[in-house]
């Protein structure tokens, strides 16, 4: 599982923003999940009815999903932004169906500053699965 450095998460996230759409923000995000050794990546793709649009987080879980995997491992973001970017809440919302509490949730920026968390930090007091009732 630690075969894929950090680096390598971040540069494959990077790749990917270059393919982001976004012709109304013209702000580019990339995403890449770790699921063992394979990597899978996303971009932001905006729509002229911004609701419809898709963030690089969930576009990059949900390429991994379709994948058939619903246990992953890690994740880093990049955008253009001062410090390292923030995901917004629903992308935070949607990594803690897919990953642990304690998974490693790389946030970058184009000067490559870093900060590194574990996804419960990033969203204390999640609401999960095993909030619901069978």
């Amino acid at each position: 599982m630690e075969s894929l450095t950090d680096q390598t998460l971040i540069q494959a996230a990077t790749k990917a923003r270059e393919a982001a759409y976004v012709p109304y923000s013209h702000f580019a995000v990339g995403a890449a999940v770790q699921v063992g050794d394979q990597i899978y990546t996303g971009a932001n793709i905006e729509n002229a009815s911004y609701g419809l649009s898709l963030c690089a987080e969930r576009n990059a879980i949900f390429q991994a999903v379709l994948a058939g995997h619903t246990h992953l491992d890690k994740i880093a973001v990049i955008a253009d932004t001062k410090g390292p970017v923030s995901p917004c809440g629903a992308c935070r919302q949607v990594m803690t169906e897919f990953m642990d509490p304690t998974a490693t949730v790389l946030l970058t920026n184009l000067d490559g500053d870093l900060s590194q968390n574990q996804l419960q930090a990033l969203i204390p007091g999640a609401f999960t699965k095993e909030d619901l009732h069978d």
